[in-house]
C-alpha cells in the first residue's frame, strides 16, 4: 500500500507523549479506569508489566525471523494466502499491496499444527512456539477485556467470553517488513510519506500487537493527525477494533493506524493476535451502554455478516455506516 491514505486527513506527525500507558501492575480498579479512558480517548493503548515471559516472545520472534530468512521459493510453498498462509506485498483480494510479506494463521493449536509443516524444517519446535505465545497472549486479551467490563460496569466476563468461546474466530498474523530500498525522500504528489501498510481499522474485538525495536506505527487521533508509536520490545500495543466499538454503542472507537515503509537498515517484525468471536455471535450494544440518553446506534448483526462485508471491499474503507439505525 505505498499511496496516500484514502480519506483525507491532515498527514501532520505528532510525536507520541500523549499515548496512554497502562502499567497492569496497579491496582484492579486503576488499571480498569485508565483504560476505559484510553479505549474513548484513542481506541489505543500500551500495555507495560503485562507478566508475558520474555522467552514466550523471543522463541515467537525467532521462529519469525527463522521463516522470513527463507529464500522467497521456500516462503511460497507456504502460501498463496487463501487467506491464510504466506503471502507477499499482495494484501487481501481487492489490489491493495503493502511494502511487507506475512504469514497469517488461524488462532487454534490444530491448525497451527497443521500449517507448520509448510512453514519450518522443524514444525514441532514452530507450532509449540506459536501455539504458546498465541494462548499466552490470549489470555492476555482476555484479561484487557475484563478490565474494559469493570470499568464500563457491564457484567464479569461479558467481553472476554465472546473469544473464548470454543468456535472463537480469533487469528494470528506476522508482519515483516524488510528495509525498503527505494530513495529515503520518495513521496506522492501531496507530499505524504511512502506507507508500507495503508490506513485501516481492524474488524475484530481487540488486537494485540507486539514489534520489535523498529518503528513504523502510527495512529490517527480525534485532533486529526498522525501520532508516531515508537517501538519498546517490552511493551504491547493494545487496538479497540469495529466489533467492541459496537458492542460498547461507540463508547469506545475503533482505532485507525498504518505502517510507515520501513527505511531502516533492519527489518520491521510485528505480531498481532486478533481476538474474534464465533461467527455466529451477534454483535450488539450491550445492556449497559445504552439508555434514553445514549439510544442504540447499530442494528443486531453476527460476526460472519460483518466479516463478510468487511473482506469483500478494499482496506480501509469504513464499512460499520451500513449497519447503523437511522
Amino acid at each position: 500500500m505505498v499511496s496516500v491514505s484514502p480519506t483525507h486527513h491532515s498527514s501532520e506527525e505528532h510525536q507520541s507523549s500523549s499515548i496512554p500507558t497502562i502499567d497492569m501492575s496497579l491496582d484492579r480498579y486503576t488499571v480498569s479506569k485508565k483504560i476505559v479512558q484510553a479505549c474513548e480517548d484513542y481506541g489505543f493503548f500500551k500495555l507495560v508489566n503485562h507478566g508475558i515471559p520474555n522467552h514466550i516472545i523471543s522463541s515467537m520472534e525467532e521462529q519469525s525471523y527463522d521463516f522470513f530468512s527463507k529464500p522467497a521459493w521456500e516462503k511460497q510453498e507456504a502460501g498463496p494466502p487463501s487467506p491464510f498462509g504466506y503471502g507477499c506485498k499482495s494484501i487481501g483480494l481487492k489490489g491493495d499491496m503493502g511494502e511487507l510479506e506475512y504469514i497469517l494463521l488461524e488462532a487454534n493449536p490444530a491448525s497451527i499444527s497443521r500449517r507448520s509443516t509448510t512453514m519450518s524444517t522443524h514444525p514441532k519446535k514452530f507450532s509449540d512456539a506459536v501455539t504458546e505465545y498465541v494462548q499466552t497472549i490470549r489470555d492476555l486479551s482476555c484479561e484487557v477485556l475484563d478490565h474494559m467490563a469493570q470499568g464500563l460496569q457491564l457484567p464479569d466476563k461479558s467481553l472476554s467470553c465472546l473469544i473464548k468461546d470454543n468456535d472463537n474466530d480469533s487469528c494470528f498474523r506476522v508482519n515483516h517488513y524488510p528495509p525498503f530500498e527505494a530513495n529515503y525522500k520518495i513521496t506522492n504528489s501531496m507530499n505524504c510519506p511512502v506507507v508500507g501498510f495503508g490506513e485501516h481499522c481492524d474488524p475484530q474485538i481487540i488486537t494485540i500487537l507486539r514489534s520489535n525495536h523498529v518503528g513504523g506505527l502510527q495512529i490517527y487521533s480525534k485532533e486529526n493527525h498522525w501520532i508516531s508509536v515508537p517501538p519498546h520490545p517490552a511493551e504491547f500495543c493494545v487496538f479497540v477494533g469495529d466489533a467492541l466499538q459496537v458492542l460498547t454503542n461507540k463508547r469506545f472507537l475503533s482505532a485507525r493506524h498504518r505502517v510507515l515503509a520501513n527505511f531502516s537498515k533492519q527489518s520491521r517484525i510485528s505480531m498481532m493476535y486478533f481476538g474474534a468471536p464465533s461467527l455466529a455471535a451477534s454483535l450488539s450494544c450491550l445492556p449497559a451502554t445504552n439508555s434514553p440518553f445514549q439510544p442504540r446506534l447499530y442494528r443486531h448483526f453476527t460476526w460472519g455478516e460483518y466479516k463478510k462485508v468487511v473482506y469483500s471491499g478494499r482496506l480501509g474503507e469504513q464499512r460499520l455506516h451500513f449497519f447503523e439505525l437511522s
